[in-house]
């Protein structure tokens, strides 16, 4: 109750502040800032941490260029699920389900738990991992304290949604001044850094797949999900003159989140480049890149390192889990309990420490699972908000349309590269 009552009070006061044009600035703008950023913790989860580390210790700064482009996309992206829950008043699984068959509703559900359980792995292998790295826990009672932190995190929605959207944003502020830390530790070539950013290229098969486990890394499915459901009751316009203006100030909480998320992908890219490359060192581990940060730099930057694994992690989780309820009750109209669901989602993780498996290549693996999904969201995305009867006003123009779909094919056909090279 108190969630609900801490939403309805933010969209009255944000829906005064869109009307009245006297109030300008940052004022105007501080009641739209937030879901971005929530959707943002997804293009920062330890899935990041591994491909990112990896292709900048084999390749140097060479796929700074494809981080690059795909945080481009995820503006175009994020910006269409924001877009759709301010037009419609509803997320995309709920719009979903309207217009699709129940049967096709349920298994769209079905997948999107699959996908969200695989994300759910990651985002927890990662944190238990950081927690063993700094602490030099077993991972097993990591997990477990892993658990408790995630649950922790949860406890701030109770507290109303702008608790929450703060908690997110520190946590996501630590992380960029982790890797802020680190970048100044590692001394790159900022030549190097600007060349591989705007020189597309690559450097045989293992690159292209690389590239698509960095993008598969960074369109996620639920936070497409997600943000549609962050910004559906926010803020409600009552015609589309007004949906318009909530959207334009929802598009600069999107560019900021984007920003920042971009900048920490590269930035791992550039200490992985400065650092490992740089000493002919293929890092491909997790743990492995810990240890030679403090033995190339010092413990200030395997100690940044650590800490950005492990709040990331725990950001992540929480955020999953919020996904997770989304996807449930929008497609099949059903809910249980945010504390219960965190529990049953800490089961695979858990169970995987368990058997031993190594926790990167446990991370690699969920992303290409994480690859079957992103279809299922993109697709639907596209096609409802290019439909004017259901947009309105915020229907998609036609170039959008167009660039859409375009995404949506590279997107895709990197995925199914990905799973393909996986497998073979």
């Amino acid at each position: 109750m108190a969630n609900n009552n801490s939403v309805a009070a933010t969209n009255k006061l944000s829906a005064e502040m869109v009307l009245n044009r006297k109030v300008k600035g940052f004022k105007r703008l501080l009641p739209f800032l937030g879901p971005a950023f929530i959707a943002a913790v997804a293009y920062l989860d330890p899935g990041n941490f591994a491909t990112n580390i990896t292709a900048g210790s084999k390749y140097g700064y060479m796929l700074l260029w494809v981080i690059a482009a795909s945080n481009l996309m995820a503006v175009l992206i994020q910006s269409l699920s924001a877009k759709l829950g301010i037009a419609t008043g509803k997320n995309l699984p709920e719009v979903a389900r309207d217009r699709f068959s129940k049967p096709a509703s349920f298994l769209l559900w079905i997948q999107s738990e699959i996908v969200i359980i695989a994300t759910d792995l990651a985002e927890f292998l990662g944190a238990a991992l950081g927690l063993y790295l700094l602490f030099d826990i077993p991972m097993l009672p990591a997990a477990l304290i892993t658990a408790v932190g995630s649950f922790g995190i949860l406890e701030l929605q109770r507290r109303g949604v702008r608790a929450f959207e703060a908690g997110i944003a520190v946590m996501i502020f630590m992380v960029v001044l982790a890797f802020t830390c680190q970048v100044v530790l590692a001394q790159p070539d900022m030549g190097a850094v600007a060349a591989g950013i705007v020189t597309p290229k690559f450097e045989g098969v293992d690159s292209v797949l690389l590239a698509a486990g960095i993008l598969g890394a960074t369109v996620m499915p639920h936070a497409i999900y997600l943000h549609s459901s962050l910004t559906q009751r926010r803020i409600v316009g009552r015609d589309d003159q007004e949906k318009k203006r909530i959207f334009k100030l929802e598009f600069v909480d999107i560019i900021i989140a984007m920003v920042i998320a971009g900048a920490v992908n590269m930035a791992m890219v550039v200490i992985a480049a400065a650092l490992f490359f740089k000493n002919g060192l293929i890092v491909e581990e997790l743990d492995v890149a810990y240890r030679q940060f403090g033995e190339l730099v010092g413990p200030v930057a395997a100690i940044s390192f650590g800490l950005a694994l492990l709040i990331a992690g725990l950001a992540s989780a929480s955020v999953g889990t919020m996904a997770g309820d989304v996807v449930m009750q929008g497609f099949i109209k059903r809910r249980i309990n945010l504390y219960l669901r965190r529990a049953i989602t800490t089961i695979p993780p858990l169970l995987i420490i368990m058997t031993g498996v190594n926790a990167t290549k446990a991370l690699i693996m969920s992303q290409v699972v994480l690859s079957f999904g992103i279809a299922f969201a993109l697709i639907p995305l596209i096609m409802f908000t290019s439909n004017r009867e259901l947009m309105g006003g915020l229907v998609n123009k036609k170039v959008t349309t167009i660039l859409g779909w375009i995404i949506a094919a590279i997107v895709i056909v990197l995925n199914l590269f990905l799973v393909y090279e996986s497998f073979t």
